[in-house]
């Protein structure tokens, strides 16, 4: 890519996202986790620049964001969380079935590093990587509002096959 100006570094930002495609956080989050069965998770405000963690503890597996602890079931959970909490996310959907999870945890962290490492290859300035990792992230976390973060509680269908209306 040439090197940008500033009046084009919306240009490049979106010319990254053209890169990425379907590996886009944001699609992946609209397309592969909201069209399933969800419930809402809440952060709260989240310091900026705040350093994430994973940390094990004897009361589970915990994700650390700045000085704030999210407990979490299991370390699925904590990766899938952590990729939002880097991205500054206040409310996400997280997908009910714990199953799918791990594989969705998965995609999530392989988006992230391919945008980062699209940034690295593409750019040589510092400051101007900086600049574009800051509008890809601010634009990732306006789509992910955008979508919402689903039901606060899952919906369960009151029909079950034993019982047949008479």
């Amino acid at each position: 890519m040439k090197r940008p100006t500033a009046s084009s570094l919306p240009d490049s930002a979106q010319q990254i996202t053209s890169l990425l495609g379907d590996s886009w956080l944001p699609h992946i989050y609209r397309e592969r986790i909201l069209k399933t069965r969800t419930r809402s998770y809440h952060f709260g405000d989240l310091p900026r620049n705040a350093r994430i963690e994973i940390q094990h503890t004897l009361l589970g597996v915990e994700l650390k964001i700045g000085r704030r602890r999210f407990l979490c079931p299991d370390l699925a959970m904590a990766r899938y969380l952590s990729v939002f909490a880097r991205a500054g996310c206040k409310d996400v959907a997280i997908p009910y079935d714990i199953t799918r999870v791990s594989c969705i945890a998965d995609e999530l962290e392989s988006a992230w590093q391919r945008m980062l490492l699209l940034i690295e290859h593409n750019f040589a300035s510092k400051t101007t990587r900086a600049r574009i990792r800051g509008l890809l992230i601010a634009k990732l976390r306006s789509e992910i509002a955008a979508a919402g973060p689903g039901t606060a509680m899952p919906e369960f269908k009151q029909s079950t096959k034993q019982r047949q209306p008479a």
